[in-house]
C-alpha cells in the first residue's frame, strides 16, 4: 500500500508539473477564453477517444451514469473558462496564487460530496488559504477581476475533483475523462451557438495557437486528466488539491523566465502566495501523524 500511495503521489507531482504549463500556453495563445476551452476539449475528447480505441479500453455507460459524467462535464468546462478568463484579466501569477484556494473549497465541500468524515484541521488550513488570500487582494486591487474568475474556477476545481474521486470507485479513467470530455465540449459549443460564437475568425486561427493547442489538448489535459482521476484512487481530493498548489509555483517561475517585469508582483503578493502554499507541506506532515496514529 505504501508503494502505490508512493508511485501515486510521484505522478501527481508529474501532472502538476505538466499543468504548469497550462497557464503559460494559455496567455501565449490568442483565443478569447470560450474559443480557448473549445479548441482544448475539442482536441482533448479526440485524443482520449482514440486512446481509448487504441488500448480497446470500453466506453459504454449507463443512461444515469451518463448523466454524472455529463454534470461533471459542465462544471469542468466552467471551471477552465473561469481560469482562462482570470489570466487574460490579469497575469499567470496572480491566476495560478489565487487558483490554490481549491484546498479551502475542497474542505468544504468535499465532505458532503463523498459522505465522509470531516477534519478539522482541513478547515484551519482553509483559514489559512483566506489569510494569504487577503493578503494578495489588499495589494494586487488592479486585478480584481482576474482574482475573482480565478476564486470561481478554484470552487468549480474543487466541485469537479470531489465528484471524480467518487466516480473513480466506479469507472475507469479513460472513461471518466472521455464522456467529461465530450459534455464539456458539448456545452461549450451549445454557448458559442447561442452567442453567434462559431463565425469564420473563430476557425481562422494560427498555426501557432494550433501547435500550442494540440499540446494543450493531448498532453495539458488528454493525459493529464486521465492521470489525474487515476490517482484519485489512492489519494484523497484534499491531498490532491493541497499538491496541485504546487502548480504556481512552477507557473510562477516559468513565467517569470518568460515575461519578466510584466510578472513581477509586490512583496506583500509573494508573502500571500507563499502562506497560501504552506498549507501542502502542513497537510503532508499531519497526514503522515494521522497514518502511524491508525498503523
Amino acid at each position: 500500500m505504501k508503494s502505490t500511495r508512493t508511485a501515486s503521489l510521484a505522478l501527481l507531482h508529474l501532472i502538476v508539473f505538466i499543468w504548469g504549463f497550462t497557464g503559460i500556453l494559455g496567455k501565449e495563445i490568442t483565443l478569447d477564453p470560450f474559443a480557448l476551452v473549445w479548441w482544448r476539449v475539442m482536441i482533448a475528447t479526440v485524443a482520449i477517444g482514440l486512446f481509448a480505441f487504441v488500448t480497446r479500453r470500453g466506453l459504454g455507460a449507463s443512461i444515469h451514469d451518463i448523466f454524472q459524467f455529463a454534470g461533471v462535464g459542465i462544471i469542468t468546462a466552467i471551471h477552465w473558462v473561469c481560469f482562462f478568463s482570470s489570466i487574460k484579466a490579469s497575469n499567470v501569477s496572480v491566476a495560478l496564487a489565487v487558483l490554490s484556494t481549491v484546498s479551502f473549497f475542497v474542505a468544504l465541500v468535499a465532505p458532503f460530496i463523498r459522505k465522509e468524515r470531516f477534519y478539522f484541521y482541513e478547515l484551519v488550513l482553509g483559514a489559512i488559504v483566506i489569510l494569504g488570500l487577503v493578503l494578495i487582494f489588499k495589494f494586487e486591487a488592479q486585478y480584481t477581476w482576474g482574482i475573482i474568475f480565478s476564486l470561481c474556477a478554484a470552487f468549480f476545481a474543487a466541485l469537479f475533483s470531489s465528484f471524480n474521486s467518487n466516480l473513480v470507485k466506479r469507472h475507469g479513467p479513460t472513461k471518466i475523462a472521455f464522456w467529461e470530455m465530450l459534455f464539456a465540449l458539448l456545452a461549450v459549443s451549445v454557448f458559442l451557438l447561442f452567442s453567434s460564437g462559431f463565425d469564420t475568425a473563430f476557425f481562422a486561427i494560427s498555426a501557432k495557437d494550433l501547435l500550442l493547442l494540440l499540446l494543450l489538448g493531448v498532453v495539458c489535459t488528454g493525459f493529464a486528466f486521465i492521470a489525474s482521476i487515476e490517482v484519485m484512487k489512492v489519494l484523497s481530493p484534499f491531498t490532491c488539491a493541497l499538491t496541485i498548489n504546487l502548480e504556481p509555483i512552477y507557473t510562477i517561475a516559468f513565467a517569470l523566465l518568460l515575461y519578466g517585469e510584466s510578472e513581477w508582483m509586490s512583496p506583500q503578493f509573494y508573502l500571500g502566495a507563499l502562506i497560501i502554499l504552506s498549507t501542502l507541506f502542513i497537510d503532508a506532515w499531519l497526514k503522515r501523524r494521522i497514518r502511524k496514529v491508525k498503523c
